[in-house]
């Protein structure tokens, strides 16, 4: 129906309501009561980037945190935020300054505890200088690490005391994939600033930063823009994804998915010593594998499964700073009898390797 009306006018020279309509139900759906106000970009990437402009001219202070193991994109600026060297950052230096960078609450390994991500911080960096604290809840390409309970509302906590803003990067995590509308929920945690964009576009190109007004009116006319974001074709698609994660039950169903793959690859790994940790929420799940002594990434087994998969059918993702994570991220509109089938490749694929 959009792409018979019209497929594009840059929104900052010709308004249109369905990018209006797209920016309510982002401030209606994300965490917080507080006044909102919401921008349309094209990427996660270019939300990101959006979201530290923003964190800058607020606060007017130019340090960015951002954490081991975190992805937040390749344009330059979300290549020096991203945590992982190979493949994404070797060779395209140098990288953008004042980017400061954290350890990441990783359980498993026992890294990255509150207090000492906190006074590494104020001794080596300094909270004066901070603008915001950039983390995803869960971080998902650094391998699905979900951070030790009390972590992300500590940090958040830590934050507000310092009058740093929290930027929450929900781009993989958000509209439902870990059985909330945002991960953040879980932990209770209302950010400053909220970035958005794959399942936002139920596939099309959109993205999105929210964030308390106050901080979004900062910004002076004309500092945030651009030709196609919040495309009307891409924003007709967004309220359409939301509608069905709406009318469908979505959000329980992806906790229904979750509850499934972690019974069953809990119960594979009490048999599977290369299984290490099986570990996330919702519907986005890792699994890590472990060399003997039960810790050291184990790289070329998850490679073997990974091969394995992919040639009998199953299409999983591997992930973790280390490269040795299997990433889940199964459609929420998945069939029960799909979701068995595919666990079942996956458990013969472990057990062959």
């Amino acid at each position: 129906e959009q792409a018979a009306l019209f497929t594009h006018t840059c929104f900052q020279v010709t308004p249109y309501a369905s990018y209006v309509e797209v920016c309510e139900r982002l401030n209606e759906l994300t965490p917080g009561s507080h006044e909102k106000r919401s921008f349309l970009v094209n990427s996660g990437a270019e939300a990101v980037e959006n979201a530290v402009k923003v964190a800058r001219y607020a606060t007017g202070r130019p340090g960015i945190v951002a954490f081991d193991h975190g992805f937040h994109g390749r344009t330059l600026l979300a290549l020096t935020l991203t945590g992982k060297v190979h493949p994404y950052k070797q060779g395209f230096g140098p990288f953008v300054p004042e980017i400061h960078r954290a350890p990441y609450s990783d359980p498993f390994r026992e890294t990255g505890r509150l207090g000492d991500t906190i006074t590494m911080l104020e001794t080596t960096v300094g909270a004066e200088s901070i603008a915001a604290v950039l983390v995803e809840p869960i971080a998902g390409e650094g391998g699905v690490v979900v951070p030790e309970p009390g972590w992300l509302a500590g940090l958040a906590d830590w934050c507000r005391e310092q009058g740093i803003l929290l930027i929450a990067d929900e781009v993989q995590t958000g509209f439902g994939r870990t059985g909330a509308w945002f991960a953040c929920e879980h932990e209770g945690v209302v950010p400053d600033l909220i970035t958005t964009a794959k399942s936002l576009g139920g596939g099309l190109p959109i993205g999105g930063i929210t964030g308390r007004a106050e901080i979004m009116n900062a910004v002076h006319s004309g500092g945030l823009g651009g030709t196609f974001g919040g495309n009307p074709v891409a924003c007709a698609a967004a309220l359409a994804a939301i509608r069905t994660i709406e009318s469908k039950g979505l959000l329980a169903r992806a906790r229904a998915i979750g509850e499934t793959m972690l019974r069953r690859l809990r119960r594979l790994s009490a048999g599977a010593p290369a299984i290490g940790n099986v570990r996330g929420r919702g519907a986005m799940v890792g699994i890590e594998f472990v060399g003997g002594d039960g810790i050291a990434p184990d790289r070329e087994t998850t490679g073997r499964v990974l091969r394995r998969c992919h040639q009998d059918g199953l299409m999983v993702l591997g992930a973790g700073t280390y490269g040795n994570v299997i990433r889940l991220l199964p459609p929420l509109v998945i069939s029960d009898g799909l979701l068995d089938e595919g666990l079942g490749i996956l458990e013969r694929a472990v057990t062959a390797s």
